[in-house]
């Protein structure tokens, strides 16, 4: 597949994909997420590839090395490819919690057999593109059932497959421009001049509770079978959007059962600089969305690729940043991990994570056995 940049309406298409090449776009890109859960090559940021490679035409790509041949069954050099190549971890156990990002129904059981603690980051975008229809689209044709029973039934795979390891779902964070995509979705959905800092996350929450109430209702009726699922809440712009948040929660009864957990994305510079009293809101944990939170922090679009190599979650700001909230969050009992690309890439900031005392790490599935072993090796180091 070709095309210009994806979204979520796009991966029934990118399931079908042999290879995926977008003009636009960063290593934590939708294109280069989706590709890696599935296991489907990836080329991004090309700039020109919409206009060089015509329909019918058959190329090889390289996704390791960022290469696109023309024709078939050329060969390619790959270097340095980080894979699970270190079966001697498989059956490792460490303190640090290593969990999965999921977002794909059809890849639980498969991973939940890996050596894995549990699912970290398990994104709705994906079950509710699959869903189709707008959700206020939905309710205005009284079909909002059928909506949560999808929804439910998508989220119950998960569960059932890692149970009793936990699974944490993150509420939906469709940006309005994702939502346009779907059934219905241009006649709920405003144009933003720039959706990634528009009407999303915890907002949308408390100004349509109608509609995040169908996710709740799913949460609760998966939690009737399965107590390993949990709710963490995206893009929270204040303590009192996360007070607001845990009301409603708390009106469809999710708190009544002790077993549930109710977590928050720290992703957002606001989140490192008032963790404090985010926490006094109360949270049981957190999970660090490195890839929103460099992109603020820095102020680079990740999704940029004029700009893509100003992209680094490892500089000082970002480590600053990463270190507070463990530490903070330490101090006052509450769980920590890190979900964004960059544990999956880079094995020195795994070891500096662990050394400050990080909870769990989420990671991508590719990158399970050798994450576990670099894990194991930081705590043995100390």
């Amino acid at each position: 597949m070709v095309a210009p940049m994806t979204s979520p309406d796009y991966v029934p298409a990118m399931k079908k994909s042999a290879a995926i090449i977008t003009d636009q776009g960063g290593q934590t890109s939708h294109a280069a997420i989706v590709s890696r859960e599935l296991g489907i090559p990836c080329v991004v940021g090309t700039e020109e590839a919409t206009k060089k490679l015509k329909d019918g035409e058959i190329v090889t790509v390289n996704g390791e090395a960022g290469q696109i041949f023309m024709g078939a069954n050329v060969k390619t050099q790959v270097s340095e490819v980080k894979t699970d190549d270190k079966p001697k971890y498989k059956n490792t156990k460490t303190a640090t919690k290593l969990y999965v990002n999921l977002a794909e129904p059809e890849r639980a059981k498969e991973i939940a057999k890996k050596n894995i603690d549990g699912v970290g980051l398990l994104r709705a975008e994906f079950m509710i593109a699959n869903i189709g229809i707008h959700p206020k689209e939905a309710i205005k044709r009284k079909v909002q059932g059928k909506f949560v029973e999808k929804l439910t039934k998508d989220i119950e795979v998960f569960c059932k497959a890692f149970h009793p390891r936990p699974v944490i779902y993150r509420a939906t964070d469709f940006k309005t421009n994702e939502y346009r995509s779907l059934e219905g979705g241009k006649s709920w959905e405003p144009v933003e001049p720039n959706p990634m800092l528009g009407f999303r996350g915890a907002f949308r929450y408390i100004s349509s509770p109608e509609v995040f109430n169908l996710e709740l209702q799913a949460i609760k009726a998966v939690r009737e079978k399965y107590d390993n699922l949990h709710l963490m809440i995206p893009f929270v712009r204040s303590p009192e959007e996360l007070a607001k948040v845990r009301r409603l929660v708390a009106v469809e009864g999710l708190f009544e059962k002790a077993s549930f957990k109710f977590l928050m994305m720290v992703e957002i510079p606001v989140n490192i600089i008032q963790i404090e009293d985010f926490i006094k809101v109360g949270i049981d944990g957190v999970s660090i969305g490195s890839n929103d939170l460099t992109m603020l922090i820095l102020g680079t679009d990740r999704d940029n690729s004029e700009v893509a190599q100003e992209f680094n979650e490892r500089t000082p700001a970002v480590l600053w940043a990463l270190r507070r909230v463990i530490r903070k969050c330490s101090a006052a009992g509450v769980t920590t991990s890190i979900c964004g690309q960059a544990p999956s890439e880079y094995e020195d900031l795994v070891q500096k994570l662990v050394r400050w005392g990080v909870t769990s790490i989420s990671i991508n599935p590719d990158s399970i056995d050798r994450v576990r072993g670099v894990i194991a090796k930081a705590e043995s180091d100390f």
